[in-house]
């Protein structure tokens, strides 16, 4: 799969670029502009392709998508310092989970153990 490595190009861009009294909005149009400039083809000197194409990586693996109706819970909640919803609510007859039974905020979308999306 060809993927295209922002990072790579971000990095060879801000290092060749003076960006002082730059607004991020003008950074970034420079940027768009200089991703689109013709280049010479790294494969056929003779031809020419926009820049953003010699930052094209083949690469083995499918990207990760971000599903924002599931959560699987990775335990970096638990370990931070506040834990659980950061605003106080007023108590309840108490939220349970659906999957597994532990006791939510009344505010939850996921439960924090088994990650199950919680009906409202």
């Amino acid at each position: 799969m060809e993927v295209f490595d922002g990072k790579k190009a971000t990095q060879e861009y801000m290092s060749k670029h003076t960006l002082a009294f730059s607004t991020p909005e003008l950074t970034l149009m420079r940027f768009a502009f200089w991703l689109g400039d013709s280049v010479p083809d790294p494969k056929n000197k003779e031809n020419a392709v926009p820049r953003m194409m010699t930052f094209i990586t083949e690469q083995d693996f499918e990207p990760v998508l971000i599903d924002d109706d599931k959560y699987e819970p990775s335990g970096a909640v638990k370990s931070s310092a506040s834990y659980g919803n950061a605003y106080s609510e007023p108590a309840t007859d108490g939220k349970f989970c659906l999957e597994c039974g532990v006791s939510l905020s009344a505010t939850a979308k996921f439960c924090p153990e088994c990650g199950t999306t919680q009906e409202e």
